[in-house]
């Protein structure tokens, strides 16, 4: 028998659980997803932005291979001949439903589902979606297997509506400086975690009692990091590391399970259409790890790749991350800030407890941190003549990845698409990869 599915995704947590070691925080009803279920330490979404990640979710596929590289309020699309989670569940014979929030289209009905609830009535805030989706659990006639898509805006800025936490409590990250902006930043931002945890928890009730959850596959993720400095909007793991839970009591997904692997989240939809014994079209670029999960045949991940291109202004990325190296190619140079901000960091109260830091450097052209030695990526070990013949593989793997994706960053600045450059481009580095780094090896 096929699962339902709800997959419960939300903006920008990155792994800010208490089920991933965060004590400023107790999350209990996302917990018992994880401790009755199974969690990855180390998923990674293909960018630190919103549309593009979700994107990536959605089709399996990489921003680079689908040009999916900004958001959709700001004049981006996921092209109509990418096909989609729901467009293929709905194939398999599932019923699909998005409640709430969704990011890769401006006309929802085209990513292939049935029923739209809630999308048309913004703010998606999860105290208005969460009643309309316990309304759906409670009907005794679904149309099973379904497939349920939850977005919620939370836990986006901004965060004055939610009850914060006390800011001596709160942890404060390494890579953020501790005083009392950050720490009042952090109070409200984990308040509105709290928020979303209870109402997961309401969530989790309906489905409790609708004598559904033993077949539904449910999954808890997020599109990228935290919107904090350094972390959304940025290459660091900060920005690309997320929370993915998942569980299934009839399917075996459960026991509170912890996998440590690489995964990357292009590879949840080729991996739901594994477990359901679906073919997985090459197109797809992601790797199921159905293997992984079941003890079957599974090769682990030697990396993962990411990128960011548009968000408030053009700021062209790449990297490569292994389980212990991370190499960042920066497309810019001239006058450039070290670490620019999105609109709503650059006006938080954290953003006052930098100073002006993020502008007093500019950004070098290559980054390489050792994550063992140096995991909150402080230390560049990219002139550093140790790591050359690391720098140099890092550097050609990722060339290769960019090269496959035919990705267009190779042919020249990235314009937004029938808007042109609603900035004027930032200056280049040539592009050419023998001129680009033939003479730094």
């Amino acid at each position: 028998m096929k699962p339902n599915i709800i997959m419960i995704i939300c903006h920008d947590l990155g792994q800010h659980l208490s089920c991933y070691g965060n004590i400023s925080v107790k999350t209990p009803n996302i917990d018992y997803i994880a401790e009755d279920g199974i969690l990855f330490r180390n998923y990674f979404a293909t960018s630190p932005l919103c549309s593009p990640s979700r994107g990536s979710i959605m089709t399996g596929r990489y921003p680079a291979t689908t040009g999916f590289m900004g958001l959709v309020n700001r004049g981006w699309e996921l092209s109509p001949k990418e096909k989609t989670l729901p467009a293929y569940l709905k194939e398999f014979g599932y019923s699909t439903y998005l409640f709430g929030f969704q990011h890769e289209r401006r006309d929802p009905k085209s990513l292939g589902y049935d029923y739209i609830i809630g999308w048309y009535d913004p703010p998606h805030l999860a105290r208005k979606i969460t009643p309309q989706v316990v309304s759906f659990l409670e009907e005794k006639d679904i149309k099973e297997p379904f497939f349920a898509c939850i977005g919620f805006f939370e836990v986006h800025r901004p965060w004055g509506i939610y009850e914060k936490v006390d800011p001596k409590i709160v942890k404060v990250p390494n890579y953020l400086p501790d005083d009392s902006n950050v720490r009042e930043d952090l109070a409200m931002f984990y308040g509105s975690i709290l928020e979303t945890d209870y109402y997961v928890g309401r969530i989790l009730e309906a489905l409790r009692k609708s004598n559904r959850e033993a077949n539904t596959l449910l999954i808890f993720t997020t599109d990228h990091g935290i919107a904090f400095p350094r972390a959304k909007s940025t290459l660091y793991d900060a920005g690309i590391k997320t929370t993915l839970l998942l569980r299934w009591c009839e399917g075996g997904l459960r026991g509170g399970k912890v996998y440590d692997e690489l995964l990357s989240n292009i590879d949840l939809l080729p991996t739901l259409l594994d477990i359901l014994e679906a073919d997985i079209p090459e197109v797809i670029q992601g790797k199921s790890f159905k293997g992984l999960l079941y003890k079957g045949d599974y090769s682990p991940r030697k990396e993962i790749f990411a990128q960011k291109d548009w968000h408030d202004i053009y700021d062209p990325i790449r990297c490569i991350r292994t389980e212990r190296f991370k190499y960042i190619r920066n497309f810019v140079e001239g006058i450039w800030p070290y670490l620019p901000l999105p609109l709503d960091i650059e006006e938080s109260l954290s953003r006052k407890a930098l100073g002006n830091s993020h502008f007093l450097r500019l950004r070098e052209k290559e980054e390489l941190y050792d994550l063992k030695e140096d995991p909150d990526e402080f230390n560049n070990l990219a002139n550093d003549t140790e790591y050359s013949c690391i720098l140099k593989e890092l550097r050609d793997r990722l060339w290769n990845w960019m090269e496959e994706n035919k990705d267009t960053i190779l042919e020249g600045p990235i314009p937004v698409p029938g808007r042109g450059f609603v900035q004027d481009p930032v200056p280049m580095f040539n592009n050419k990869k023998d001129e680009i780094v033939g003479k730094m090896i």
